[in-house]
């Protein structure tokens, strides 16, 4: 896989976890323990897109 390609699929898994986050909020009794979860993966994810393009700090 190309970086240009992995990057993209991260950066297609942050898009699709925003989704589900605001989908969720959206609930009137959102899971609150989910959302965070899925909120430290898309850190997570966010953290590795900016590894891979080289920029070793992110702003949270």
């Amino acid at each position: 896989m190309t970086l240009a390609a992995h990057l993209a699929e991260l950066s297609e898994k942050h898009r699709s976890l925003e989704r589900k986050i605001k989908e969720e909020l959206a609930r009137p009794s959102a899971d609150d323990g989910q959302i965070s979860r899925w909120k430290l993966e898309k850190l997570k994810l966010k953290d590795e897109m900016a590894k891979l393009q080289g920029n070793g700090s992110t702003r949270h």
